[in-house]
């Protein structure tokens, strides 16, 4: 899998960003929500860590994967009603994430958000993080015509941003962000804190793997050089 610095042919004008596993660690909340379900059919709880493989791929494809059998329209109806009772108490904000981001918006990067999370929930969570003024795109799946791994949220995000493909950078935590990412024609890096481990997202060949979430900072100063955004990261 490339790693070279020179991967970037040029210093990207926008970020766009998953949100669960990449930004946020919201696997209790979202654990809650589908035991919650599972409960009304007499099924024991599942562990998180059963629960995070099949975070990522819309709600849709959790309840079908983890609540076997059940009725997915009413599921999903029991798990939004649910779930706002947990989103902001089980959810925080990985390692590095805030400094990042806010060193980012600070150097001159367009911010964005593309997630199969609805809309609705990410942007409260945005809010609660005292994240919001940061972004100047949040999509989710009610913002185009297919989720990931289909580029059509994607692509909704460089039209918001009015940024083209070459020019931007999209980073996740699956397999289903780097194909994403492939589809829609922008370079995609991974973080290994979500929901694929490090052997899956190697197989994937996505850009680059990132070894922590504030490296973005560093490897994208090296590449602008000096100026405004090397002076923010390393004054």
């Amino acid at each position: 899998m490339p790693q070279s610095d020179e991967l970037l042919v040029k210093l990207p004008e926008a970020i766009i960003f998953d949100l669960d596993g990449t930004l946020v660690d919201s696997y209790e909340a979202i654990t809650a929500s589908v035991n919650h379900v599972r409960s009304a059919y007499g099924l024991p709880p599942l562990p998180e860590s059963e629960v995070r493989r099949h975070v990522g791929r819309g709600p849709t494809y959790l309840l079908e994967k983890t609540v076997t059998g059940g009725d997915i329209v009413k599921d999903l109806a029991k798990y939004r009603a649910h779930h706002p009772s947990v989103l902001r108490s089980g959810t925080h904000l990985l390692a590095g994430v805030a400094s990042t981001l806010k060193a980012l918006k600070q150097g001159g990067f367009l911010l964005g958000i593309c997630s199969n999370k609805p809309g609705p929930y990410t942007r409260e969570l945005l809010d609660y993080l005292e994240l919001s003024s940061l972004f100047a795109a949040v999509i989710g799946p009610e913002d185009a015509p297919r989720i990931k791994p289909a580029p059509d949220m994607l692509k909704a995000a460089l039209a918001r941003l009015r940024i083209a493909p070459a020019n931007a950078l999209y980073v996740g935590d699956m397999v289903v962000d780097v194909q994403t990412a492939r589809a829609a024609g922008v370079t995609v890096w991974v973080i290994p804190t979500g929901s694929d481990d490090l052997a899956t997202l190697l197989a994937a060949q996505p850009d680059r793997i990132l070894k922590s979430f504030d490296e973005l900072v560093p490897l994208l100063a090296k590449k602008k050089g000096s100026g405004p955004f090397s002076t923010v990261f390393h004054r």
